[in-house]
C-alpha cells in the first residue's frame, strides 16, 4: 500500500513496512550502498532512502538518475543525519521509468524564463510544486468560504454572446471554415459567439432567484498585453448577492481577502516559508499587514487628490477620469494609508454599463479592493437595478439593449438591489505567494503568442 511522503515525514514513530512511490531528485553512491532523495509532490520535503548493494532491485541503481521514477518498500527508521527525522531503509527497489541524460531539471538553479519553456516539467521543481499545491488548497478555501456562508455555486457558460465589459476584447468562437465574419447566422449557434470574459451577467440572473451565488471558473480576454499581470486565460471568482448594496459588497470583499490570507498562513505554512526565503522576503510581513490592519475606505476623487498632492513622481501621473495604475494603488496602501484600502465611487465614464449610477449623476457605485505588493485584487459594484436607468446606461456606453434583452428582463420582473465583485484567482495567488508574474501561478499560461502546451 502506497504511503504519501508527506505522511511518512510526519510520522511520530518508526514503521516496519512502508511503500513510497516518487521521482528521484538526487542519487549519491557510497561503498556498498546508495542514498536516494525521493519526492512524490505531496509536500516540499523529500525522503532519504538508503539502498544496500544487496537489496532486491539494487542492480537498477545506475539507471536511477535525477528524474527517474521508482517504487521503494522498506522500514522507516530514525535518521542520524542532521535536518531530517526519518529515513527509509529499502528492502525492495523497483525502477518504474528512466530519465535519460536530456532531463532538463537537474539539481541547480533555473530561471523562471527557462522553466516556462518546460511548463510540462516545472511542477517537479521545488518552487512550482509549492505554487501549485498552494493553488489547489486556495481553490478549496474559496469554495469553503462561500459554502460556509450559504452561497450557491453556479456554473456559468464559457461560450457567450454577451460582452460583459463592453470592451470588445473577446475571442470569437466559430465553426465556419472560411471568414468568420461571413454569414454569422450560418455559424454553429446561429449568431456571433465568444469565450466569456466574465460570468457576472449570468450570475446576476441566479442571484435574482437564489439570493447569494458565486461562480469560479475560467475566463478569457483578448487583450494584447504582455505584462506580468495579464493573461489571456485566467480563473475568476465572482459572487453576486441579492438585496445587497455597495457597503455590503465592500464588507464581503474585504472579509474574503483576510480569510484567504489567514487560510494560506495556517494551511500552507511550509510552502509559504519557501516563498519567503527564495521569492519575496517581505511576504510574511505583507500578509500580517493585511490581517492585522482594517481596510481604509476612500472615495475615488479623494484618492486622486491624495496622489496628485503627494509630491511623488509617478510613471503615469494621476488624473481624475482615469483608472488608477498599479503604482497609484500601491502608494495608497504601502505609503499613504499604510493599510489595505478600498476605493469606491468611480467616474461613470470609465466603468461598465451595469454599475449603479449614484445620485450625483457622475459616479457609479463601484469599488476596488487594494493590497500592498499587488494593488487591485478585487473589482466590484452595486448593479443598476432600475430599468430606465439601465437603458440609459446602455445608451451612454453605446451598447444595444436588444443584445442584453434577458439581462434587462431582470429589472422588469421583480427587480432588487444587488451587488457583487470579480476576483482574478491568479492575482490572489500572486499576492499570497509573492510570485511576481502571472505566468508562474497558472499551470499553462496563455499569453499573446504563447499557447504551446
Amino acid at each position: 500500500m502506497r504511503t504519501l511522503i508527506k505522511h511518512v515525514l510526519a510520522a511520530t514513530e518508526p514503521q516496519a513496512a512502508v511503500t513510497v512511490k516518487g521521482w528521484v531528485r538526487t542519487r549519491r553512491d557510497a561503498k556498498g550502498f546508495s542514498f536516494l532523495e525521493l519526492n512524490d509532490g505531496s509536500c516540499l520535503g523529500s525522503l532519504q532512502v538508503v539502498v544496500d548493494a544487496g537489496t532486491p532491485g539494487a542492480e537498477e541503481l545506475p539507471r536511477l538518475t535525477t528524474g527517474a521514477s521508482a517504487v521503494v518498500a522498506g522500514q522507516l527508521v530514525s535518521s542520524p543525519a542532521p535536518g531530517q527525522k526519518w529515513e527509509l531503509r529499502a528492502t525492495r527497489l523497483e525502477l518504474v521509468g528512466v530519465a535519460d541524460a536530456t532531463y532538463p531539471l537537474q539539481k541547480k538553479g533555473h530561471t523562471a524564463e527557462f522553466l516556462r519553456t518546460i511548463a510540462h516539467l516545472r511542477p517537479r521543481s521545488n518552487l512550482y510544486g509549492a505554487v501549485f499545491r498552494v493553488r489547489s488548497r486556495l481553490a478549496f478555501a474559496v469554495h469553503q468560504f462561500f459554502q460556509e456562508r450559504d452561497f450557491v455555486y453556479v456554473h456559468t457558460p464559457i461560450i457567450t454572446a454577451s460582452d460583459c465589459e463592453g470592451a470588445g476584447e473577446m475571442f470569437r468562437v466559430t465553426a465556419l471554415k472560411g471568414n468568420p465574419d461571413e454569414k454569422p447566422q450560418a455559424d454553429f449557434f446561429g449568431r456571433p459567439t465568444y469565450l466569456t470574459v466574465s460570468g457576472q451577467l449570468e450570475g446576476e440572473s441566479f442571484a435574482c432567484a437564489l439570493s447569494n451565488i458565486y461562480t469560479f471558473g475560467p475566463t478569457f480576454r483578448a487583450e494584447n498585453s504582455n505584462t506580468a499581470r495579464h493573461a489571456a486565460e485566467f480563473w475568476m471568482i465572482e459572487p453576486e448577492m441579492a438585496f445587497c448594496d455597495l457597503p455590503g459588497d465592500m464588507d464581503l470583499g474585504e472579509e474574503f481577502i483576510k480569510a484567504m490570507a489567514k487560510y494560506a498562513q495556517e494551511q500552507c505554512a511550509e510552502d509559504l516559508a519557501l516563498f519567503a526565503r527564495f521569492v519575496d522576503k517581505g511576504l510574511p510581513e505583507r500578509l500580517e499587514f493585511v490581517l492585522e490592519r482594517p481596510f481604509v475606505r476612500v472615495p475615488y476623487g479623494q484618492a486622486i487628490d491624495i496622489l496628485r498632492q503627494s509630491g511623488k513622481q509617478f510613471e503615469f501621473p494621476a488624473a481624475y477620469g482615469q483608472n488608477l495604475q498599479s503604482e497609484h494603488e500601491r502608494f495608497l496602501t504601502e505609503e499613504h494609508f499604510k493599510s489595505p484600502v478600498t476605493v469606491f465611487n468611480y467616474p461613470r465614464a470609465i466603468k461598465p454599463f451595469y454599475m449603479r449610477l449614484n445620485d450625483d449623476g457622475q459616479t457609479v457605485a463601484a469599488m476596488d479592493v487594494l493590497v500592498p505588493g499587488i494593488g487591485e485584487v478585487i473589482g466590484g459594484a452595486q448593479r443598476e437595478e432600475r430599468l430606465e436607468q439601465l437603458h440609459d446606461n446602455l445608451r451612454f456606453h453605446q451598447l444595444r439593449a436588444e443584445d442584453y434583452w434577458w439581462y434587462v428582463d431582470l429589472r422588469r420582473y421583480g427587480t432588487v438591489p444587488h451587488a457583487g465583485f470579480g476576483l482574478g484567482f491568479e492575482r490572489l495567488l500572486m499576492f499570497l505567494t509573492g510570485v511576481a508574474n502571472i505566468r508562474d501561478v497558472i499551470p499553462f499560461a496563455r499569453t499573446p503568442g504563447n499557447a504551446e502546451f
